[in-house]
């Protein structure tokens, strides 16, 4: 880039080109390790993603039981707030190792971003590691203090557990959204020579994008948690303690998604404005036009649209609010920086994936409403609803790992868009095939560790029961009867 006064700011561009270096950029093959790198942060991003929404939203899950069981005198709630906490605490713990790995990997695998940019990049990543260990001190006071703390007390130290955790997912929000839309820094010869750190971490795609991210993992912990409960129902338990733990997770997932299907349409338009190489692949759109329809399915083959259901021009119409909107195609975008027809169509389909797993989830919550309306008495009994509610723990999470698909492989070929592409940020030293079996290896470890000791909570909890547990603040249990402190010794 060329040399600017230190108080302007080069305003990158998805679509800026050096002409000169064309022919070379088109004529160099892709680093060997580019391959490697780019699968190892899929599997790693995708491995730890499903982690976050549990982190975010089963600790407010867990408040809002615990408040309740305060509130009501409810040890039904009581007992779902200290399961949960614990829950909430080995998913912590996972969540802890699985971030620390994909840390570890910025450095490692994609050395050119953190030497190029890692002046404004780490910035949103230095305040996650505050909110992370502040979450960490809590959750320790927060568990340790179910039979040592007055009831209030107690519940107030749990608050900034979960407010520890949003703020640490706002924080790892900006590093990504900043990718999206870099923002706050000054060039200089190409160099980083000021950053403006609030600039950086409330970059253009923040907010929408924190919000968007948020709403999704308490639709994902909610509707997870209340698969559990629906399971649960299905084989016969039916008391106040499953529909308790159903109605908490279940209502605050649906009520979530009305709003998040809000957000997300407010984005698409978003980056319509921001980023149309994305929303080109988004629509599966070769050509700049208007009148764009609406491409359901289909696949981008030697430059056409395939196998597709295509309304007319309802891309148009979502993307300006009328059918002779013009939509930016994949021709607008040098070919330098284009995405490869394989990622256009995983794009796509990514998107198509989300939206439809939305749509079904949002059917699946007006069926909830439905039947809490007109046959509350039938909802533990109602087995083709629950066999639904339990179905939308899954498609929660397919949804999940699409929009991020979205988001991560619609900025492709840019790493940090109209600054550093991707192959340029890529290490160029070492075997990272290598690297990349060490590191599935160390996850399936991990993920296998965690599976074994929910299992063992959750069979230890039913030989338990939901009745004669011992719960904090609440009368003492009659003699004999099963006790979270004698067996197990947890606290």
């Amino acid at each position: 880039m060329a040399a600017v006064p230190p108080e302007h700011e080069e305003e990158p561009s998805m679509f800026t080109v050096d002409p000169a270096g064309l022919t070379a950029i088109l004529a160099a093959a892709d680093p060997d390790q580019l391959l490697p790198a780019r699968e190892q942060m899929a599997f790693t991003l995708g491995f730890h993603i499903i982690l976050v929404p549990f982190g975010v939203a089963l600790t407010s899950l867990m408040l809002i039981a615990n408040y309740r069981g305060l509130r009501k005198g409810d040890e039904a709630a009581l007992l779902l707030a200290r399961r949960w906490s614990k829950v909430a605490a080995v998913l912590f713990a996972v969540g802890a190792i699985t971030g620390t790995v994909l840390s570890f990997e910025l450095g490692i695998l994609w050395p050119g971003l953190m030497k190029n940019y890692g002046a404004a990049f780490g910035f949103p990543f230095a305040i996650e590691g505050l909110f992370f260990f502040l979450e960490a001190i809590f959750v320790a006071i927060y568990i340790y203090g179910w039979d040592r703390m007055r009831p209030w007390a107690h519940f107030w130290a749990g608050v900034p557990v979960a407010l520890a955790s949003v703020g640490g997912a706002a924080a790892v929000i900006a590093a990504n959204s900043w990718m999206n839309q870099p923002g706050g820094i000054t060039l200089r010869d190409g160099r980083v020579i000021d950053v403006r750190p609030a600039e950086v971490f409330f970059n253009g795609a923040f907010w929408w994008q924190f919000w968007h991210m948020l709403l999704a993992a308490y639709i994902v912990a909610g509707f997870v948690v209340a698969g559990v409960y629906t399971v649960g129902m299905l084989r016969g338990r039916r008391g106040h303690y499953q529909r308790l733990g159903f109605l908490i997770s279940f209502v605050t997932a649906a009520a979530a998604l009305p709003v998040q299907i809000f957000v997300g349409d407010t984005i698409a338009r978003e980056v319509f404005d921001d980023e149309p190489a994305k929303f080109a692949a988004i629509e599966l759109l070769p050509t700049t036009g208007n009148h764009v329809p609406e491409t359901l399915g289909g696949f981008l083959i030697d430059g056409e649209v395939r196998y597709g259901i295509s309304v007319p021009s309802v891309a148009s119409i979502l993307a300006g609010f009328k059918p002779s909107t013009t939509i930016k195609g994949l021709d607008a975008v040098p070919v330098a920086v284009r995405p490869t027809t394989e990622q256009v169509n995983i794009v796509h389909w990514a998107f198509d994936i989300m939206v439809g797993t939305s749509m079904v989830m949002l059917a699946v919550a007006a069926w909830f409403v439905w039947v809490w309306w007109k046959r509350r008495g039938t909802l533990e009994t109602d087995r083709w609803f629950l066999r639904a509610a339990s179905v939308c723990g899954l498609l929660s999470i397919l949804s999940l790992e699409s929009g991020w698909v979205v988001t991560e492989v619609g900025r492709q070929p840019w790493i940090v868009v109209g600054l550093l592409r991707t192959r340029d940020a890529v290490a160029t030293q070492g075997n990272l095939w290598i690297t990349f079996g060490v590191v599935v290896a160390l996850y399936t470890a991990v993920g296998t560790a965690a599976i074994w000791v929910l299992l063992s909570m959750k069979r230890r909890w039913q030989k338990q029961g939901d009745g004669t547990v011992h719960v904090p603040y609440g009368p003492d249990a009659p003699p004999g009867a099963p006790n979270e402190r004698s067996e197990g010794k947890v606290s």
